[in-house]
C-alpha cells in the first residue's frame, strides 16, 4: 500500500472534538504557516467542519471529528505506511500572525 501512495509526501491526522474547534485548527494552522512563508493550501469542508483537508502538496493534513475519523478510517487505509512520531521529529516553532485570518 505505502508504495502506492503518490499524493503527497505526508499525510498528518488531527482530531477535534467539535465543528468550531476543527475550524478553529485549520485557522490556526493557516495563519501560521502563512506567517512562516507557506503558501495558502487548497482547503475542502471547512463549511462544515466534519472533516476539513488542507493540501499543501507534498503534505496533506486532514482535520476531523471522532466520527468522521471513525467513519472513513483513514489510519487503517494508511496503516501500512511508516509512521512518524512527530514529537520527536523537531518541528520549527511557528511564528504567531500578527492578526488571525477568517476562515473561507
Amino acid at each position: 500500500m505505502a508504495q502506492q501512495i503518490k499524493l503527497a509526501d505526508y499525510f498528518v491526522i488531527v482530531s477535534g472534538h467539535s465543528r468550531p474547534q476543527i475550524k478553529a485548527i485549520a485557522q490556526e494552522l493557516r495563519a501560521r504557516l502563512k506567517a512562516a512563508g507557506v503558501a495558502p493550501p487548497r482547503v475542502e469542508g471547512t463549511g462544515l467542519g466534519w472533516w476539513v483537508l488542507m493540501d499543501y502538496g507534498d503534505v496533506i493534513v486532514h482535520l476531523m471529528q471522532p466520527e468522521s475519523r471513525e467513519y472513513y478510517d483513514l489510519d487503517g487505509l494508511y496503516g501500512e505506511c511508516k509512521e512518524i512520531d512527530w514529537r520527536a521529529a523537531g518541528m520549527p516553532d511557528l511564528p504567531r500572525p500578527k492578526h488571525a485570518e477568517i476562515a473561507e
